[in-house]
């Protein structure tokens, strides 16, 4: 099929002659309504004539074609994009072709030489490209072309101002086809080798014949393409050739040696392998750019341990022996309830959820602290770099990774005070690639005890010491059982995620700074791993324990893969007694990000629902054994109508004594007794005598819920669809 441009509106600058007249040809014969922009100047950009755009539009049209001129210069971009919208009410393409030239010997360049190829080719393409781009934002739809030249991507002589012009061309071009990438906006470079005016002066007029411009017009119409999903692609074309160029980089060598100064004797030794192309890396973004420079600060350490000619190499700084059984200096963490509540922020707590305002309100009558909030005060000595005081550590700080995480709380965290930290290296081991340090980290509160941590700390490029490679002090994770998950619970991050979770502490600009995260390798800054680790406990703590933070004991992941704000997490858990077998991933990629973690659950008490007489003792047994009977009866309709789950948890003389959900959500409807492992929208807590009163009406429900006979998890306004299954108490 061929390709059509039926209703696009494309602006081609300097179509007055030319690639840019081919161009408009194209464009039109195939559909397109086109904006046919030309000075009229001369080759050198002096002059001024309508003629030329006149002349083209003039053709197009002859031949039942859609075209208007502009003769406004490429400095007045805003001018040439509203001609398109003035005249077709949008605009879809944007070729940006003008230029003029000033050759001159880098020494007889003048400024305003140099200047004027600027204007026309680098600010000239900026200034008209910018006038469209939000247009194309906004329709999701936009292709742009920019125009570069062998010049600018090889050097010539006598074209230093043309050539600079002409590569800053491509770097503009590059960016705009990372930002331009989610809106569905592309842009690309071409470098033509064509027959113009700006080469009939340059070339014998023989080859000047072979080199038409209709034979560069097809390359340029084909990026500009709906199907095409070309981005940033750099292509050379002529004489009915067309090739992409990349760049391509040798291995490369590292010179310096840790602990000692880099010297330039060291680069001319090693110049040959520096030079040599034998086995090239092809890098495509920043990205793998920065990425190499973050493998460099740990491939120092392997690179000299290779090299016979250095010193011992990084082995010297790993002594387990030295090492182990240091203790690093205490630290004090003082904090308010401001702190509990911005780190229930910054792990996706919200006020959107009633359940949530114990954790984010201080005048709740139940505030409480988020256990895994248990992380952050011991995590502080860390930070502020404790690990470089400890003897037979000498590692590089800009190495370490964090692996695993396990966390255990002996009593509920306070909401405001100071906690002393107190932590020891309580075991180092040799994974080859790096060295893994155990870090045990005991929490104190008025000198009780009240939480551990066990950071994991993967130290790149520090392995090949000759320690062990286990240990039985590690806290070991744990896979699921080889079954379906019991529950699923997926949560969305936010775009400012990680630079709310940071407020608590974790400083890191890896996680806000887009430049400090390419130099990792990211694309963009990423979420703290902790924070994710946050994420998966409040979905276990509200799957399982009713958001009570006194169920939560212990807590272990892996971390495996990073998160991007913005993303969703899905945790899947699997209850096995009091352990919940843990997995969370991006929901988006299907990656895993926490693996091999598990939150251990305290006891419920003797008067949970699971262990009290639920036999027929209470009012309330009879009045849901009724309702079940008639949800037999018309529980799909009752579906359709409620499309909700209720749970209810009845008290006996001030204690736990039956749960009941009624799904009216799922399939036909269901009733269930004791503990429910799926999604309940909204959870009453009422007295048995209470509810009664309610279901006979004689207590009002708002009333009951003010005067705090009632309490109300979740979604509150579903209460009102409770008519349905409690009216007509007569037949209960």
């Amino acid at each position: 099929m061929s390709l059509s441009f039926e209703g696009r509106v494309v602006l081609i600058t300097g179509a007055g002659g030319g690639l840019g007249r081919e161009y408009a040809l194209a464009f039109a014969e195939r559909g397109a309504s086109v904006v046919v922009n030309d000075l009229g100047a001369d080759t050198k950009g002096g002059g001024k004539s309508s003629a030329a755009a006149d002349k083209v539009v003039e053709e197009i049209r002859a031949k039942g074609g859609k075209a208007v001129a502009n003769y406004d210069s490429v400095e007045d971009g805003e001018k040439l994009i509203q001609s398109a919208l003035d005249a077709f009410g949008r605009i879809d393409v944007v070729v940006n072709n003008a230029g003029i030239l000033r050759d001159r010997s880098f020494a007889r360049i003048s400024d305003l030489d140099w200047d004027l190829i600027h204007r026309i080719h680098l600010r000239g393409s900026f200034l008209v490209t910018r006038a469209a781009w939000n247009h194309m934002k906004k329709q999701k739809f936009g292709r742009i072309i920019m125009t570069t030249s062998a010049a600018g991507i090889y050097g010539n002589f006598g074209q230093a101002n043309y050539s600079a012009a002409k590569l800053g061309l491509l770097g503009l071009a590059n960016t705009l086809a990372i930002e331009g990438n989610k809106y569905n906006v592309y842009c690309n470079t071409i470098a033509p080798l064509a027959g113009s005016r700006l080469t009939e002066d340059v070339m014998p007029p023989d080859l000047l014949a072979s080199l038409k411009p209709e034979y560069v017009a097809p390359l340029v119409l084909w990026l500009c393409h709906e199907q095409c999903q070309e981005n940033g692609g750099l292509f050379e074309v002529s004489a009915g050739w067309i090739g992409k160029l990349r760049w391509e980089r040798t291995r490369g060598q590292i010179v310096r040696q840790k602990n000692k100064p880099m010297v330039p004797e060291a680069v001319r030794d090693q110049w040959d392998k520096i030079c040599d192309f034998t086995d090239a890396t092809k890098p495509k973004s920043l990205q793998d750019s920065m990425a190499l420079m973050v493998n460099v600060l740990s491939d120092v350490e392997s690179e000299v341990k290779a090299n016979p000619t250095a010193a011992e190499g990084s082995v010297l700084g790993i002594d387990p022996a030295e090492a182990v059984g240091q203790k690093l200096p205490s630290s004090s963490f003082t904090f308010t309830h401001t702190q509990c509540i911005l780190y229930a922020l910054g792990v996706g707590m919200s006020t959107k959820d009633p359940d949530h305002l114990r954790f984010l309100y201080e005048g709740h009558p139940e505030f409480s602290c988020l256990p895994t909030f248990g992380v952050i005060p011991s995590q502080s000595t860390i930070m502020e770099g404790g690990l470089s005081s400890i003897p037979g550590l000498n590692i590089d700080p800009t190495q370490i990774l964090h692996g695993e995480q396990y966390l255990e709380i002996y009593r509920p965290l306070p909401t405001s005070g100071t906690l002393i930290s107190e932590t020891t290296v309580a075991d180092l081991l040799d994974k080859g690639s790096g060295a893994l340090i155990l870090l045990d980290v005991n929490t104190y509160s008025d000198g009780e005890l009240v939480a551990y941590n066990q950071f994991s700390v993967f130290v790149v490029g520090a392995g090949g010491f000759g320690g062990k490679r286990t240990s039985e002090k590690a806290k070991a994770a744990v896979p699921p059982p080889k079954r379906a998950p019991d529950a699923v619970v997926t949560d969305s991050t936010t775009r400012d995620q990680a630079a709310l979770y940071r407020l608590s502490g974790d400083w890191n600009p890896l996680h806000i700074d887009p430049s400090f995260a390419a130099m990792g390798g990211f694309k963009a800054p990423i979420l703290h791993g902790l924070a994710s680790y946050g994420f998966a406990a409040r979905h276990v703590l509200k799957q399982f324990a009713n958001n009570d933070p006194s169920r939560f004991k212990a807590m272990k992941a892996r971390f495996v893969k990073p998160v991007t704000p913005g993303q969703s997490l899905q945790t899947e858990m699997w209850k096995e007694g009091n352990r919940i077998h843990i997995q969370c991933k991006v929901k988006e990629t299907g990656d895993v990000v926490l693996a091999g973690a598990y939150v251990d659950l305290h006891n419920t008490s003797e008067a949970s629902p699971e262990n009290l007489n639920q036999g027929g003792a209470l009012q309330s047994d009879l009045v849901f054994t009724e309702i079940g009977r008639r949800m037999k009866d018309a529980g799909s309709e009752l579906v359709q109508k409620v499309n909700a789950v209720f749970g209810w948890e009845i008290t006996k003389d001030g204690k736990n004594a039956a749960q009941w959900t009624i799904d009216l959500k799922n399939g036909g409807g269901s009733l269930n007794k004791g503990p429910y492992s799926g999604k309940v929208d909204v959870t009453f807590t009422v007295s048995d005598e209470d509810f009664m009163e309610v279901v006979k009406g004689k207590l009002n429900p708002q009333k009951a819920f003010f005067s705090g006979k009632l309490k109300v998890k979740g979604n509150i306004m579903l209460s009102q669809k409770l008519e349905v299954i409690l009216k007509d108490y007569a037949k209960l």
